[in-house]
Order: C-alpha cells, then structure tokens, then sequence
C-alpha cells in the first residue's frame, strides 16, 4: 500500500509498505480521507516527541471496511465507517468505569512514542480494533467524517462543564477545536458564547459558525471586556482552547463566582494558575482529555446539522501533496485550518 511516512524530522515521503492483516477483533479499513491534525505537525519536527520516525501519521479518518478479522461480528465489506483516535484495552479500572480516554493501557494511532508505536491513517489502508468502530450514515461525506474525532473532542469538553440551558460561555482560541467547541455549546443550550483570539481571520470564521460576538482581544483586555458584557458577574462557562499562560489565567478571571473553567488547550506543559481567585470565588477548574464514547453524539450533531464543519475545511488533497501540506502548515502559513488527505476518491 501507498502511505505517508514519516522517516525522519521534517521529512515525509510516499513510500510503499506492506499490507496490513487484521487480527482477531480487528477490521482493515481502506482509508477515504484523514484530516491533518495539530498535533500531527507538532509531531513533524520532534518538538512532542511523540511521533519518533519513522511513523506513518494520522488519526482523524474515515473509510469502508475493506477486510475483517476473526471473531469480528455485524461488519461487511464496503461498510462506511469512521473510528475513535484511542485505542482502549477494555478491560482496566478506567475502562470499567467507561473513562476510556484515561485508559492505562491507552494507545493513539499515528503516535509513536518510547512506549509504543501504532501505525496511523495517512495511508491506503489502517487496521482498528472493531470496538472503536462507528457507523457512518450515507449522509455525512468522508471528508466530514475525518473531522469526527475533533467535534468528539469538543462534545467532550462540553460534557463535562455542567452546561444548563441559557448559560454565557467563552471560548479562548479560535483553531479548531475552539470552533467545535463554541458550535458543541450552542447545541448544549448556552445562549450566549463569545469566542477570543488574536487572529481577525479566525475570529471570521467564528462568526460565521455561531458565535454571538468575537473579541480580538487576551489577557487582561480581555477578561474586561468580558466583564463588561457581564455586567461585572462573568460568564458561567469559560473554555480555553489554546494551553498558554496568558489565556488560562484570563479563563480563570472571566469565570463568575461558581462557574466552571475547562482546560482543553495543551500547548505548554505548565502554567499559572490565579489561585486565590479560583478558591475565593469557587470556581471549577476541569482538564479535558481526548473524547470518551462521544462519537455517537457528535455523528448525531454533524448530520443534524448542529454542528458544521464544511466551512472549517481549507483543503481536500490527495495523500501525494501531504508533504507540501505539512510545511505550509508547519510554517504557519495564514488562513489555513484544516486540510484533508486523501489516499482514494472522497465521496
């Protein structure tokens, strides 16, 4: 098969691989489409230091079922499906307790770190587990679909911060999964949802997917222009996508007494925590981490239309131009956001 390899830093090549076969409980897909993810290109040059070459990338995917292992039940070949980034064990205490993105056994495809190695999807074909396996419905276009496991992302993130109907959140970075996130909010009930960031075009695209105001604005201008519009009380949710000193600690002081910040960002492995004011005025400080069984709902809230992600999509390339795509990305070339690859013909 043709795949994306990742040989060495900065360097990715078509190369011609075996083809997988899939074990028992396993299903080989044939990849349709596959997203470029952030954390792909943080990848790219070492700088995460977990996608050690050489590692064929890519966990945000979708295709058909083009074989299936033994004791694989209610799949066929030709099946349209999409699958879960994290690969479970299924059986440890937090598997148990359906906190599968917190499994202690937990693997990423794409990833290739000190602890394991698991081939990605920027290839022609990819084998999963059938556990992590959805449905796709005739609906929803492969390219759509590669976006599932980041709307999981944000379905997630929303879960977990208490949402009640008529809530005002804010959401701090306008990439990705900040604009999943501020379109997951919108479907949980919240009525007002501001969206921060310092890129104008980002903040354009915002607006354009449901934000009720966009402000060009971190740190402390921020938080008073949230103050602002909140008549000084602060909004009940705050939701920081980007992982940096500056937008955790706005996160914290845009929060009303008793309301909820969710981390979400991950960018630097630590930061500063206004601590007095998050005791003093009680506020919920939540980490969010991968997705956890959201697939069924995100699946639910793209074909509904709740959530959209056409606008979000700069590119569908095939999987040739991944090398070109990865530097223009890499070098933070403006106004992309996501770009797709593709190993066969979307549909």
């Amino acid at each position: 098969m043709k795949a994306l390899l990742l040989s060495k830093y900065r360097h990715l090549e078509i190369a011609d691989l075996p083809n997988p076969t899939p074990g028992p409980g396993e299903i080989l897909v044939k990849v349709a489409a596959c997203g470029i993810c952030g954390s792909d290109v943080h990848g790219y040059d070492g700088s995460s230091g977990r996608r050690i070459p050489p590692i064929v990338m890519g966990h945000e995917a979708a295709g058909r079922v083009a074989k299936t292992g033994p004791q694989v039940t209610g799949w066929s070949e030709g099946d349209r499906v999409t699958f879960d980034s994290t690969i479970s064990c299924g059986t440890c205490a937090y598997c148990a307790r359906g906190e599968i993105n917190l499994c202690d056994n937990r693997r990423v495809l794409g990833v290739s770190c000190s602890d394991y190695s698991c081939a990605g999807a920027f290839a022609e074909y990819v084998i999963v587990p059938q556990r992590i396996v959805y449905r796709l419905p005739d609906s929803l276009s492969f390219s759509e679909a590669a976006m599932l496991e980041a709307v999981a992302v944000a379905v997630h993130a929303v879960s977990l911060s208490k949402i009640s109907s008529g809530d005002r959140a804010l959401v701090l970075g306008a990439g990705m999964i900040g604009l999943l996130t501020l379109q997951a909010l919108r479907a949980a009930g919240c009525s007002t949802v501001y969206v921060a960031d310092v890129d104008a075009s980002r903040l354009k695209l915002a607006k354009e997917v449901g934000a009720t105001e966009t402000l060009h604005a971190t740190g402390d201008d921020l938080v008073s222009e949230i103050l602002r519009r909140t008549n000084n009380a602060g909004v009940d949710v705050a939701v920081e996508a980007v992982g940096i000193d500056a937008t955790v600690r706005a996160a914290v002081n845009s929060a009303r007494k008793g309301g909820t910040v969710t981390l979400v960002g991950n960018i630097t492995p630590e930061v500063t925590l206004p601590l007095q004011k998050a005791v003093t005025r009680q506020i919920r400080v939540q980490g969010s981490c991968a997705s956890a069984g959201e697939y069924p709902k995100a699946i639910e809230l793209l074909t509904s239309g709740a959530i959209k992600v056409k606008p979000l999509i700069t590119a569908i390339a095939p999987l040739e131009e991944g090398p070109r795509w990865f530097e223009r990305l890499y070098s933070r070339e403006p106004n992309l956001m996501k770009v797709v690859l593709t190993p066969e013909t979307v549909s």
